[in-house]
């Protein structure tokens, strides 16, 4: 070779970048969440550390959003094709975004082994694909003082209650005093579709999706029902709250009753009296909210392997779990005893066996593309329904007429 040649590669090779070994197999994956900050971002950190040390070719970067700002984001992100590699969804609005094509499939990238409840893994399929994985669950119950139970001599609520045995309890408890209320559970559309379910003669639609049956006697009879707690005397109405929330009025120690969810047992735990929790009353059976956020893949990721690797390990690893149940962040979606036994064993509620109890009849609302319309729509006629401006069947035949122009 001549000096000349020589001196020629010798340059070019002073030119080129020393690249670690293994950084070139490094992939980073974006993850846009609204449920860890601010409280979670730590408990996040320790469950990204465990997998990055297993995954070792991967890095997960974390972006957050609140929630009231976090679907405008994401939407902006997708439409701009700047969509995360993996993000959160809540059940109420991945139909939605499955509907637009905006998730992969990760049918074929769940390991047999995950550990998911069934139901919860079902929620997060579209047209027989699986579009998301559940990454958690809530659940609501029936909270009651027990102070006030005592006061009035009533036995506290069973897991075979009726709302029969609800309403006679609430009455005894509200005759304690002008200011004490024997019951609250709203009329508002999650409340609605609960009592819908609990009739168990009611459907929103029809099962091909082409029709509204909102307006079938079964739904009139579920609605009425609720209309009933205020005309019976024993729920207050907007009016007579006068403001205060339900959640303020239980912890005053002035409501025997309130069906609420399972997040409230912190803002609960120093309440001056004590409290338990039951299975909610049922109608002609029982049914139970079930809440559930979950983990989607996008479409359009270059790094599709790794982000199903990230969604897999968030939603179903046991440190995940393990560190989920111990910030209180949530319940992991598993179906795995052991994972919860250090959560049975905390106090207040006394009951926490009723929060899985309640996965046996669980009900998951009813879900379109046009969800938030729908949503709307069903409330501002409950609130017609509750200042008694529309009985409940008019404000049925209402709604039907509106979620048949939504579903067109």
């Amino acid at each position: 070779m001549s000096r000349k040649w020589l001196m020629l590669v010798l340059a070019m090779l002073m030119l080129v970048t020393v690249v670690p070994v293994g950084a070139q197999d490094t992939q980073t994956i974006n993850y846009f969440t609204f449920s860890a900050a601010p409280d979670h971002l730590e408990d996040l950190d320790l469950i990204i550390q465990e997998f990055q040390a297993q995954n070792p070719g991967i890095e997960v970067v974390v972006e957050t959003a609140p929630f009231s700002d976090y679907f405008t984001l994401l939407q902006a992100d997708i439409s701009g094709g700047a969509a995360p590699d993996v993000f959160e969804l809540n059940y109420e609005n991945f139909v939605t975004f499955a509907a637009n094509n905006v998730l992969l499939d990760i049918s074929g990238s769940i390991s047999a082994e995950a550990p998911y409840y069934p139901r919860a893994l079902e929620a997060f399929q579209y047209d027989g694909k699986q579009y998301a994985l559940p990454e958690s669950f809530s659940d609501v119950l029936l909270f009651y003082n027990a102070d006030l139970f005592d006061a009035a001599g009533l036995d506290y609520p069973a897991a075979d209650w009726t709302w029969t045995e609800a309403i006679e309890a609430a009455k005894a408890i509200r005759a304690l005093g002008d200011d004490t209320w024997g019951l609250f559970s709203p009329l508002q559309f999650w409340e609605f579709y609960k009592k819908a379910a609990q009739q168990g003669e009611c459907e929103f639609f029809n099962e091909d999706m082409t029709e509204s049956t909102l307006n079938s006697a079964g739904c009139v009879e579920a609605l009425a029902l609720m209309k009933s707690f205020t005309d019976e005397g024993v729920m207050p109405t907007a009016a007579q709250l006068s403001g205060v929330s339900d959640s303020e009025l239980f912890l005053s120690g002035k409501l025997g009753m309130l069906v609420t969810g399972i997040w409230m047992f912190g803002a609960f735990a120093d309440a001056p009296f004590t409290w338990d929790i039951q299975l909610e009353p049922g109608i002609n059976q029982k049914a139970h909210h079930f809440f559930a956020n979950g983990v989607a893949v996008s479409a359009t990721t270059e790094k599709a392997e790794a982000a199903a690797a990230w969604a897999e390990f968030l939603t179903s690893s046991e440190i995940a779990a393990t560190v989920r149940v111990e910030s209180g962040w949530e319940l992991p979606a598993l179906n795995k005893p052991e994972y919860f036994e250090a959560y049975l064993t905390q106090t207040p509620p006394a009951n926490r066996a009723a929060v899985f109890a309640a996965l046996e009849s669980p009900v998951t609302p009813p879900v379109i593309v046009r969800q938030n319309e729908m949503q709307d729509a069903v409330n501002a006629l409950l609130t017609q329904v509750a200042d008694g401006t529309l009985s409940p069947q008019e404000a049925l035949d209402q709604a039907k007429a509106e979620l048949d122009a939504l579903i067109q």
